[in-house]
């Protein structure tokens, strides 16, 4: 899909009269050389791919979402096979797939949420006050093609109805990714995951024997996981919460504290 705006420039200033105004008399006032760009001017696009948006209870979904994500990381703990391998591997194996593992504990939680356009100041109003982007507004914010490829995901999987124990064996086959770069024990993480693989897949055949396709949907399916980034979570479920504190940090406290 074809990610450029294509908002109008003419209805930018139909829209924005007074804003277009200011911004004209600006450029005349500058020497011809340094001509004000207004295609330049950073605003808010009406894209939909580039609409910035959060949680609309963020209070009841954040709680929801760090109850989440703390048994997601007590059930890497509670691995014993992760815990055999090297601190370095279980930091990368960590890092790597702390997000699907989150994607499938919202899905088998059934976590639903809704989202609204993230408010933000008029431009006129940054131009009147001269502000300048803090640090903060330079981070990758959530967009509603982010959040739409987001809950296109989960319904997918709620499609599938899976239960508690193809949820687990489908979290293992995400946590044992040997295909993480630079694991010192890459072979028996390669191990484990096809243990896992093998053991969903048993699971699926007892579970739905006359489903024969069903073991690739379910793979095909958590295929999507890792398209999803790290930052959209972040950013829309755990900053309302963590402030500006780094999320992996305190997800590595929460794994090696014994």
């Amino acid at each position: 899909m074809d990610n450029e705006c294509h908002c109008s420039a003419n209805s930018e200033r139909l829209s924005n009269p007074i804003l277009y105004n200011i911004l004209c008399q600006m450029d005349n006032s500058k020497p011809r050389q340094n001509n004000f760009n207004y295609n330049s001017v950073p605003h808010r696009c009406n894209c939909e791919l580039r609409r910035t948006v959060c949680l609309k209870r963020p209070a009841e979904i954040c709680k929801e979402a760090s109850a989440v994500l703390v048994k997601t990381v007590h059930f890497m703990k509670n691995l014993p096979a992760f815990n055999q391998l090297p601190p370095n591997d279980q930091f990368s194996l960590l890092k790597s797939c702390w997000a699907p593992l989150f994607i499938l504990g919202l899905a088998q939680e059934h976590v639903d949420f809704e989202v609204m356009d993230t408010p933000t100041d008029s431009m006129l109003k940054k131009i009147l006050l001269n502000r300048q982007e803090s640090p903060e507004m330079e981070r990758e914010q959530p967009t509603m093609a982010g959040v739409s490829k987001l809950k296109s995901c989960l319904k997918k999987f709620w499609s599938l109805d899976l239960s508690p124990k193809e949820y687990a064996y489908l979290k293992g086959t995400t946590i044992f990714n040997p295909d993480v770069p630079d694991l010192k024990a890459a072979l028996f993480v390669e191990g484990l995951q096809q243990e896992a693989q093998h053991a969903l897949s048993e699971v699926v055949q007892l579970l739905r024997p006359g489903d024969q396709e069903r073991f690739a949907r379910v793979l095909l399916t958590a295929s999507v996981l890792q398209s999803i980034t790290p930052s959209l979570i972040t950013e829309l479920f755990f900053r309302p919460v963590i402030g500006q504190a780094d999320l992996l940090e305190l997800l590595v406290d929460m794994l090696f504290c014994r």
